[in-house]
């Protein structure tokens, strides 16, 4: 059975005693924690401020954030955004996502806080990012500097994908998009290969990338996950870190943070 180890806290460790030798300059982490989490039922709590084993999922991210000695932090705030900041210290950046337009316009509003040097940026939702092991994390950052790459993103197996974005490749099977659940077809929906909402993103080509994510014609939403259809299309440089039978999941349900609860030590 394969252990996942709790919280972020020895991925980024790891990451900040390699920092040179990674060639990583210039990190900034952007921690989504706008969205409404409808499936949680929440009213008037945002749902990183739900606790797991007695410590929201925000707390336990910027903590080991921190702890890891990266200083740069934006939280992306919205839906129920008090319940957000209050959980956050004065030397967290903060942007406000204004509507609810998606993951896309959620790192729209984080960006407008990030300064132009920054080299690279890393995505992480807010929910669900204490779940990923120190060795998986070290190898997306390895792929992403070895190979120079535009974007670098991880992957997982998911015998039940149900509500989570299928990653779709070709005959050959290179990356051609990943497809939210949302506008799936029945066909893609079949996909087991899941996105899970962790990215690396060279910050020139994010940043230039931004104005051609399109709107989601059935929600109306721009998703950040547009932009690997975009690198596919442009030939720019995309790497899966593709890996098999590991213990995570989302959190979208109260089921599914009980479920969270099991995979964390404390």
């Amino acid at each position: 059975m394969i252990r996942v180890l709790p919280l972020l806290g020895q991925i980024f460790m790891r990451l900040k005693n390699n920092m040179k030798t990674n060639n990583l300059p210039n990190l900034w982490a952007v921690v989504l924690a706008a969205g409404r989490g409808s499936r949680m039922n929440a009213t008037s709590k945002n749902k990183v401020a739900y606790e797991v084993n007695g410590v929201p999922m925000i707390t336990r991210t910027i903590s080991v954030l921190k702890n890891a000695g990266i200083e740069n932090i934006v939280v992306v705030v919205g839906f129920a955004k008090e319940s957000v900041l209050a959980l956050l210290g004065e030397d967290i950046h903060t942007a406000e996502q204004k509507e609810q337009l998606g993951t896309g316009d959620a790192v729209r509003a984080a960006l407008s806080t990030i300064p132009e040097n920054a080299h690279h940026i890393l995505v992480l939702n807010g929910d669900d990012s204490f779940l990923f092991s120190t060795d998986l994390f070290e190898e997306l950052c390895q792929l992403h500097i070895r190979n120079d790459n535009a974007i670098t993103f991880l992957s997982l197996d998911m015998p039940d994908p149900t509500g989570l974005g299928r990653v779709v490749r070709d005959e050959q099977g290179k990356v051609m998009k990943i497809v939210e659940e949302k506008d799936a077809s029945e066909t893609v929906k079949k996909i087991t290969e899941i996105n899970a909402a962790c990215y690396i993103f060279n910050a020139k080509f994010l940043r230039e990338s931004m104005p051609n994510l399109p709107k989601s014609s059935v929600t109306g939403e721009y998703y950040i996950v547009s932009l690997v259809d975009f690198a596919s299309k442009k030939n720019a440089k995309i790497d899966v870190l593709h890996v098999k039978n590991y213990a995570w999941r989302g959190v979208n349900t109260v089921k599914e943070l009980e479920e969270a609860e099991q995979l964390v030590d404390n």
